[in-house]
């Protein structure tokens, strides 16, 4: 490997960023060692040759191999330069996990992804709450700080600030989690769902079943973001078996119901809502009315005997983020998706 080409691969020092340099050599010699582009026995770079061609000052260098040879992972041979000594290293993955939002199925997926990386990882978790300008923060401020960064990338508007922030993550270190976004030649890793065609089909599994009710209705939250594929998948559903639908922005208190309406809500807090006014019009749910609700959580297995979900499998989804970065796999995976089937339908 020639030498530029080398210093390009394993040092990239960011004067921008929060992280110290010092600290960002020693990164970038252990991620090297932790990658396979350094070996026991191999020549690093002198102080000399380093501080020149990455512009830093002697001090800021020795400082950064002072640390690494307290660690015995470089050491330095008279008149010969520094050597990588050990290999056998325990670095941790720093992996930052940025959400849209907090909720028991975004815990379920934070729990298995912390689970799987073990010791193997530290993990820090930030919000964005569907801001592309915070989101924007979040990243300037933490880059050159991790290994990997994992998104998802819910925002309230899709805007050129979302993907101008996206790009500023370096693709080898990107991974979409929920939803994939398309990012021109950028190649990033992804688990997500297929919002248009997972709705479809999964209430395609529970055609026969709808049948009893006349009309479908899709409860979308209007005040938080969901992915509008999952109104073209509801549409595309019931045009293609012939259902009357109707699509509403939210479930009001004390609203007016009719027996024979089957609903599919996004939001827990509407179907709290849907669920009050069954019982204030004693209407039975599971006979008078349907009700499917967005995203398994453990209440919604025993609250009215069963509430009938459609659902990615939470769990599943951030073991699969965490094994695409403890093998190093350049992929994009579509996450299980189904609809389960209880007393509520």
């Amino acid at each position: 490997m020639l030498k530029n080409d080398c210093l390009q691969t394993i040092f990239q020092i960011d004067a921008q960023r929060r992280t110290p340099k010092y600290l960002q050599i020693v990164h970038s010699v252990t991620k090297a060692i932790r990658q396979g582009q350094y070996k026991k026995g191999d020549r690093i770079f002198s102080i000399n040759e380093l501080s020149n061609e990455c512009l830093l000052s002697r001090d800021t260098v020795q400082k950064a191999y002072d640390m690494l040879e307290q660690d015995k992972i470089i050491e330095a041979v008279r008149g010969k330069g520094f050597y990588i000594s050990r290999t056998n290293i325990v670095v941790p993955y720093r992996v930052l996990l940025v959400f849209n939002k907090l909720s028991t199925h975004k815990k379920t997926i934070y729990d298995s992804f912390v689970h799987t990386l073990g010791n193997k990882a530290t993990v820090e978790l930030k919000i964005h709450h569907a801001s592309s300008r915070l989101f924007d923060d979040i990243i300037e401020t933490s880059l050159g700080c991790y290994d990997y960064y994992v998104v998802m990338p819910h925002f309230c508007e899709q805007t050129e600030q979302t993907y101008n922030s996206i790009h500023k993550i370096p693709q080898e270190q990107l991974i979409l989690l929920d939803k994939d976004l398309p990012t021109g030649n950028r190649i990033h890793k992804a688990v997500y769902q297929d919002f248009e065609h997972d709705i479809s089909e999964a209430l395609g599994s529970a055609v026969e079943m709808l049948r009893k009710y006349r009309k479908l209705i899709y409860v979308h939250s209007k005040l938080l973001p969901h992915p509008v594929e999952i109104i073209r998948g509801f549409r595309k559903f019931c045009l293609q078996y012939d259902f009357e639908y109707c699509i509403k922005p939210e479930m009001n208190l004390n609203e007016k119901l009719q027996p024979g309406e089957a609903y599919i809500v996004a939001e827990d807090t509407d179907l709290v809502r849907l669920i009050k006014n069954c019982r204030n019009e004693k209407l039975k749910v599971g006979k008078d009315v349907g009700i499917i609700s967005y995203n398994e959580t453990p209440l919604k297995e025993i609250l009215l005997g069963g509430i009938s979900v459609i659902s990615t499998d939470h769990s599943k989804m951030g073991e699969t983020a965490a094994r695409l970065i403890l093998e190093n796999r350049e992929e994009k995976i579509r996450n299980p998706f189904s609809l389960i089937m209880r007393k509520s339908l």
